[in-house]
């Protein structure tokens, strides 16, 4: 039992380090144009990429070489990230940027709170909901708390991806909970009517869901990115155009190298290349998944279920929002898309997987 969970732990491992070495592959193909003709004299993006894997890299070791997490040190690191989403809201302090303040600058880096407090919340939720014995008759209050201090603090950037993420990741890990179903459903309605809410209390919302339902009604415009990626996908065939091949790259899909680099990968590769990523991240779901089943506590098995499940939607809302099934939401695709928060947090999401599993064994 040992060893098989050990090949888990290494298989999760490898497809994250595969599609990692594959987005610094197509961050330089994406950006070296963009790159040039707007950062001219600026580190490429690609070499940045690197430089942030290496520091990924440290914090995978320093993470599974580290103490265990314990309740009172997930409360602290909870504490500190809402802590970080009200300093990001300060101006000085929070950059503006595309619309929304979510960064803080350090430097010449800059981090972007929220990425790290879906991960706190995921966490400390499920350390508090594995204390509970049965949600029939008891619905803990501070649950919800937990949840909706975050979220409200990133609605204010605002950030509408990374709420809907937390959102829902953290409603699954009630579901698995065992939460009542009739208390499920009322959420389920009431989460639904807030999103209604939100998308008609902020035009820019209201037109990307235009844009989604006809982005060719207004295609120099705000249907402008989903047209664009539609016209990277739909010419690129069963094996693409080849690599460094991509047309739309050369400054008609803005910023090729974030949100939307699968568009260029499935024009370079075509039906193919992209169908080998999806394997891969299928692999990596299977594989945390498993570990999860595999985890020797409660909590455990809540923890490791939450960073899963928040790694699949993430991956889903991207590849959707790409070929045209959901509106555009500014969410990158995780390991792929450039970005130094992205990619760092993304590999604690990995090194705090296969560490709280890894006690186990």
């Amino acid at each position: 039992m040992p060893l098989l969970t050990h090949y888990y732990q290494k298989l999760f491992a490898f497809c994250a380090l595969l599609l990692t070495i594959i987005g610094i592959v197509f961050v330089y193909s994406a950006s070296t144009y963009w790159s040039a003709i707007h950062y001219e004299g600026q580190t490429p993006f690609y070499i940045k990429q690197m430089i942030y894997f290496v520091i990924a890299c440290l914090v995978f070791v320093m993470i599974i070489k580290g103490p265990a997490l314990t309740e009172k040190k997930l409360f602290m690191l909870y504490l500190f990230s809402l802590l970080l989403l009200v300093l990001v809201l300060i101006p000085g302090i929070g950059i503006w940027r595309n619309g929304s303040r979510s960064w803080i600058g350090i430097g010449p880096l800059t981090l972007q709170p929220a990425e790290l407090v879906k991960i706190t919340t995921l966490l400390y939720l499920s350390a508090r909901l594995s204390k509970v014995k049965s949600f029939e008759k008891v619905v803990k209050l501070e649950h919800f708390i937990i949840i909706f201090l975050p979220v409200i603090l990133i609605m204010l950037q605002p950030d509408f991806g990374s709420v809907f993420i937390l959102v829902v990741t953290a409603f699954i890990v009630l579901f698995i909970a065992k939460y009542p179903i009739k208390l499920y459903i009322f959420l389920m309605l009431a989460g639904g009517a807030g999103l209604i809410g939100l998308i008609i209390s902020a035009p820019y919302r209201l037109e990307r869901i235009k844009s989604f339902l006809d982005p060719w009604s207004d295609p120099l415009g705000s249907g402008f990115q989903a047209v664009q990626s539609l016209m990277a996908i739909g010419p690129a065939g069963l094996f693409g155009h080849g690599f460094l091949q991509s047309r739309q790259k050369y400054l008609y899909l803005p910023e090729p190298q974030n949100d939307f680099i699968f568009s260029i990968i499935l024009e370079e590769m075509g039906f193919v290349g992209g169908g080998v990523i999806l394997v891969l991240f299928a692999t990596l779901f299977y594989c945390g998944y498993t570990l999860a089943i595999r985890a020797y506590g409660l909590e455990q098995f809540y923890m490791i279920s939450a960073l899963t499940t928040m790694l699949v939607l993430q991956t889903c809302l991207n590849i959707g929002v790409v070929i045209g099934l959901l509106p555009v939401t500014g969410v990158t695709l995780p390991f792929i898309s450039y970005g130094g928060t992205s990619l760092i947090v993304i590999w604690i999401t990995v090194a705090l997987i296969i560490k709280i599993n890894y006690a186990e064994t």
